[in-house]
């Protein structure tokens, strides 16, 4: 999709433990939970999923452990941890105030021109 938005800076860490809430992932099955359930409207790199992944995993966030694919292949499976689940509803809770506060400063209205 041309229209694609690039994910938010700071926001993919987030993304990617929201998806394994659904569950044990490898990436490509990460991937596929974000692009669906965004409606294919966030455009993802693949190799910034994969660099979230392992900096979510040496923050003990996530844990990974091998495993074998639809299509029996060997890959990569992530879970979030019960500090990542932690750190997902603090930080949720966060960005929600954060675009609150964004929308607000966004909404306001100049003040109008008085003449002289």
């Amino acid at each position: 999709m041309s229209d694609a938005l690039s994910v938010a800076k700071g926001s993919l860490d987030l993304l990617v433990l929201r998806a394994l809430t659904w569950g044990p992932m490898h990436g490509v099955m990460i991937i596929a939970w974000i692009e669906d359930r965004s409606g294919h409207a966030l455009a993802l790199d693949d190799a910034s999923v994969y660099e979230a992944l392992y900096r979510l995993e040496k923050r003990r966030l996530v844990t990974a452990s091998w495993g074998v694919t639809e299509n029996s292949r060997r890959a990569r499976y992530y879970a979030a941890s019960s500090a990542g689940l932690a750190y997902l509803r603090d930080e949720t809770a966060r960005w929600h105030r954060y675009n609150a506060v964004v929308a607000d400063l966004l909404a306001l209205q100049p003040p109008a021109k008085q003449s002289r």
